[in-house]
């Protein structure tokens, strides 16, 4: 049976609060929240970034899909049926940035700091293909804006990095200079977030029994 960690909203504020303070010394231009998991995370974060007098770090969204298979090998006392995800292997764009657009309302991802936010780091695909998408994207833009001499720096932070193999990787410069943030690295277990959740008050309940408040 699959272990399952309950968080609180409580629990999941109080991560990005921490989290906060480190990321500030990268400076973030622009945010980019991967749907659905990263919306609220990023959010939340942009409170805490913003500096007193400046303006909201602006958040951009993408949507990828990677979890599409299921196993009934797990029961979710907070739904009273027998479900858990099982990663799969293809990502799929669901949504992505319009760069022209981007550049016609001053909000060019070319030569900004950008934080990548997600909830979690499982298998590390999403990531790895959110990354060197944008990535690659950015570049081309540049090239074709002839900007190609700006640096653009991509950053990740998620809530949770779970300690398990992972088959992808994020560039080796990311993790070398610290631009790779995690809230907590936990064990690869089964992780329910509270947007996730159709009782909150149950939800609430079975993470302050586990301590995740």
């Amino acid at each position: 049976m699959v272990e399952k960690t309950y968080l609180s909203y409580n629990h999941v504020h109080k991560l990005c609060q921490r989290s906060a303070e480190e990321i500030k010394k990268f400076k973030p231009d622009l945010m980019v929240a991967i749907g659905g998991g990263g919306f609220i995370p990023a959010r939340i974060l942009r409170t805490f970034l913003k500096a007193p007098g400046s303006k909201n770090i602006p958040i951009q969204a993408i949507g990828l899909s990677l979890y599409e298979e299921y196993v009934s090998n797990a029961i979710d006392p907070a739904e009273g049926v027998s479900q858990a995800e099982e990663a799969g292997v293809e990502v799929i764009r669901t949504q992505w940035l319009d760069f022209n657009t981007l550049e016609s309302h001053a909000l060019s991802l070319i030569g900004k700091n950008i934080l990548v936010v997600d909830e979690v780091d499982d298998t590390r695909t999403t990531l790895h293909y959110a990354i060197s998408e944008l990535e690659k994207d950015v570049k081309i833009q540049a090239e074709k804006l002839g900007r190609g001499d700006e640096v653009t720096k991509f950053f990740v932070f998620v809530l949770h990095n779970k300690d398990k193999p992972k088959r992808a990787q994020l560039p080796e410069e990311m993790m070398t200079e610290g631009r790779y943030i995690a809230a907590e690295t936990v064990p690869d277990v089964w992780i329910a977030y509270p947007w996730e959740a159709t009782d909150i008050d149950l939800q609430t309940k079975l993470a302050v029994e586990q301590g995740n408040i």
